[in-house]
């Protein structure tokens, strides 16, 4: 398996996930919280998804699929159009109120993007530096991996929402 694969694989199982953890939740099941200051099961999907994004567009210096291909219009949510959630207040998690379906196709968008942009790397691609605010400078290789382990966090506590939300 080369590093192309194994990085798209890696996204490809989170991606496959989410459709089974919003399947069938309305918008207010979507934005259930066991506490008032607990994340909801939307704005976790809507965050990796936007880390996705921005992250992988930052690296490969292409436009964002949020606002490229309209997403963030569609979405209509009062945030700068920069923003993906780092960050926010527990209101402002709050404030994504969305459908499954607008969650699950943008997810789909973003990772029909990076898929095709990751498919072009070499190994040695993986060394260039992305990110020289940081001591160490960032490689492509270590802010891709921090993409894999953020959305990876971030879809277990997605479904482990869900879990919480259907024993109710």
């Amino acid at each position: 398996m080369n590093v192309s694969d194994l990085l798209i694989d890696s996204l490809d199982r989170v991606h496959d996930l989410v459709p089974g953890i919003v399947d069938g939740l309305s918008e207010d099941d979507l934005a259930w919280r066991p506490d008032p200051e607990a994340n909801t099961i939307a704005w976790l999907v809507w965050h990796l998804t936007r880390i996705e994004d921005d992250h992988v567009c930052d690296a490969s210096g292409q436009e964002q699929a949020w606002t490229a291909d309209g997403w963030a219009e569609r979405f209509g949510l009062p945030f700068p159009e920069g923003s993906h959630g780092y960050g926010h207040t527990p209101a402002e998690v709050g404030q994504v109120r969305v459908s499954g379906d607008l969650l699950t196709g943008y997810l789909a968008a973003v990772g029909e993007r990076t898929s095709a942009w990751v498919a072009t790397l070499a190994p040695d691609d993986l060394d260039r530096i992305v990110d020289d605010r940081w001591d160490p400078p960032v490689t492509l290789g270590v802010r891709l991996a921090s993409v894999v382990n953020e959305v990876n966090q971030h879809v277990g506590q997605a479904a482990y929402l869900r879990g919480l939300l259907d024993r109710r």
